[in-house]
């Protein structure tokens, strides 16, 4: 029998952190994941004392939802992904 390829999709994760402290849970969780990053980009909100980060991904899709949900878990991080219709 042969073995069905995975299918990838690219995808956004959009993630807010609220508070100073959730940031090194964050950026250990996204390292877990790096061989599936494409690309990611950090904005400081310093006025609002917030950090907003967009990750892209080619990875399956229960990549990422494993990896929203264990973002999602961390106490003051909200995060919401988005998924292309295309699979590679």
């Amino acid at each position: 029998m042969e073995k069905k390829a995975v299918e990838h999709r690219i995808s956004l994760v959009g993630i807010i952190v609220e508070a100073p402290d959730a940031v090194e849970k964050v950026n250990r969780i996204l390292h877990e994941y790096a061989d599936f990053v494409i690309g990611r980009m950090g904005i400081p909100y310093r006025q609002e004392k917030l950090s907003i980060i967009s990750v892209v991904l080619d990875a399956p899709s229960e990549i990422v939802g494993a990896l929203s949900g264990k973002l999602g878990m961390i106490e003051n991080v909200s995060v919401k992904s988005l998924q292309s219709k295309v699979l590679k």
